[in-house]
């Protein structure tokens, strides 16, 4: 892939990943969350593995389900979903 062509997915990722707002509906926030789910004090939520998150993962509960990129679940429902800028 050309650099040109790398630099413009680069962009449009970045653009996408800027919509959220933290809100953690995505990992469970409103039902049983993912164990990588932290919430801070403001009540933003992080992922704190982020970069290694797809794929098998493990819900504070014990559940194990496949973390998928947003893309992938944004058109679905779950619990909280109405807080998810990428479904507003």
């Amino acid at each position: 892939m050309s650099d040109k062509l790398n630099q413009w997915f680069s962009g449009k990722q970045s653009e996408w990943e800027a919509r959220c707002h933290n809100c953690g509906a995505c990992c469970g926030a409103f039902e049983d969350p993912c164990e990588h789910l932290h919430i801070g004090r403001e009540g933003a939520s992080t992922c704190l593995v982020y970069e290694q998150r797809l794929g098998p993962q493990r819900t504070v509960s014990g559940q194990i389900f496949n973390c998928v990129n947003i893309r992938e679940k944004s058109g679905q429902s779950w619990p909280g979903d109405h807080h998810c800028a990428y479904k507003l």
